[in-house]
Protein backbone atom coordinates (compact mmCIF):
# COMPACT_ATOMS: atom_id res chain seq x y z
CA UNK A 1 0.00 0.00 0.00
CA UNK A 2 1.29 3.20 -0.72
CA UNK A 3 0.77 6.77 -0.22
CA UNK A 4 -0.97 7.59 -3.96
CA UNK A 5 -3.36 4.79 -3.28
CA UNK A 6 -4.76 6.05 -0.27
CA UNK A 7 -4.81 9.92 -1.51
CA UNK A 8 -7.71 8.22 -3.96
CA UNK A 9 -9.79 6.81 -1.07
CA UNK A 10 -12.15 8.91 0.89
CA UNK A 11 -12.09 9.53 4.77
CA UNK A 12 -14.53 6.80 5.33
CA UNK A 13 -12.64 4.21 3.42
CA UNK A 14 -9.52 4.93 5.20
CA UNK A 15 -11.10 5.01 8.73
CA UNK A 16 -12.62 1.16 7.56
CA UNK A 17 -8.68 0.52 6.23
CA UNK A 18 -7.27 1.66 9.42
CA UNK A 19 -9.54 -0.32 11.74
CA UNK A 20 -8.91 -3.79 9.67
CA UNK A 21 -5.40 -3.00 9.93
CA UNK A 22 -5.49 -2.22 13.95
CA UNK A 23 -7.40 -5.55 13.94
CA UNK A 24 -4.60 -7.08 12.19
CA UNK A 25 -2.23 -6.12 14.34
CA UNK A 26 -3.87 -7.57 17.09
CA UNK A 27 -4.72 -10.79 16.14
CA UNK A 28 -0.30 -10.51 14.92
CA UNK A 29 0.53 -9.66 18.65
CA UNK A 30 -1.80 -12.85 19.58
CA UNK A 31 -0.30 -15.16 17.49
CA UNK A 32 3.18 -13.79 18.52
CA UNK A 33 2.39 -14.08 22.12
CA UNK A 34 1.38 -17.52 21.69
CA UNK A 35 4.07 -18.15 19.30
CA UNK A 36 2.19 -19.13 16.50
CA UNK A 37 3.63 -16.32 14.48
CA UNK A 38 5.29 -17.24 10.91
CA UNK A 39 6.13 -13.94 9.21
CA UNK A 40 7.80 -11.49 12.00
CA UNK A 41 8.13 -9.03 9.19
CA UNK A 42 4.52 -8.43 8.63
CA UNK A 43 4.04 -6.62 12.11
CA UNK A 44 6.01 -3.53 11.30
CA UNK A 45 4.29 -3.41 7.76
CA UNK A 46 1.05 -3.59 9.22
CA UNK A 47 2.23 -0.96 11.91
CA UNK A 48 3.43 1.13 9.14
CA UNK A 49 0.66 1.21 6.93
CA UNK A 50 -1.45 2.25 9.80
CA UNK A 51 0.76 5.16 10.09
CA UNK A 52 0.63 6.16 6.88
CA UNK A 53 -3.17 5.90 7.16
CA UNK A 54 -3.59 8.06 9.43
CA UNK A 55 -1.27 10.67 8.08
CA UNK A 56 -3.36 10.59 4.72
CA UNK A 57 -6.92 11.03 7.25
CA UNK A 58 -4.71 13.89 8.75
CA UNK A 59 -3.88 15.50 5.88
CA UNK A 60 -7.52 15.42 4.29
CA UNK A 61 -8.89 17.00 7.70
CA UNK A 62 -6.30 19.45 7.50
CA UNK A 63 -7.56 20.15 3.52
CA UNK A 64 -11.30 20.41 4.70
CA UNK A 65 -10.48 22.93 7.38
CA UNK A 66 -8.63 25.00 5.19
CA UNK A 67 -11.55 25.09 2.60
Amino acid sequence: MNAKELNEKTPDQLRDELASLKKEAFNLRFQQATGALENTARMRQVRRDAARVKTVLNQKAAEAAAE
